[in-house]
């Protein structure tokens, strides 16, 4: 099983992303998902969490601007990022717990992180 992330880049304050995440393999399925930061010199925090029932969870602040969301037949979350701030810069990490099989016990996984820059 691997987790891709991609839609990271440069943009300007005020602008928007939408990060993705994808999962790859045989016969599994997405149960629990989220994102997390991780800026130069600080220590990884919570961005959204989204349990399989679609309870969301954000981390301080965000909620309004950022919003998680899943497509399960595509087993991928999305992370929707508006009004983006230079304070927003960092790397970007999925993370998901993930069924593999007929296995009852969800394994987690991360994905290799993908880079957001905001800035002028």
């Amino acid at each position: 099983v691997q987790l891709q992330a991609s839609g990271g880049g440069l943009v300007q304050p005020g602008g928007s992303l939408r990060l993705s995440c994808t999962a790859s393999g045989n016969d599994l399925s997405i149960n629990g998902a989220g994102w997390y930061r991780q800026a130069p010199g600080r220590q990884r925090e919570l961005v959204a969490t989204e349990t399989r029932n679609g309870i969301t969870n954000y981390g301080d602040g965000l909620k309004g601007r950022f919003t998680i969301s899943r497509d399960n037949g595509q087993n991928t979350v999305y992370l929707q990022m508006n009004n983006l701030q230079p304070e927003d810069t960092a790397v970007y990490y999925c993370q998901a717990s993930i069924f593999i099989g007929r296995s009852p016990y969800p394994r987690d996984y991360w994905g290799q992180g993908t880079l957001v820059t905001v800035s002028s």
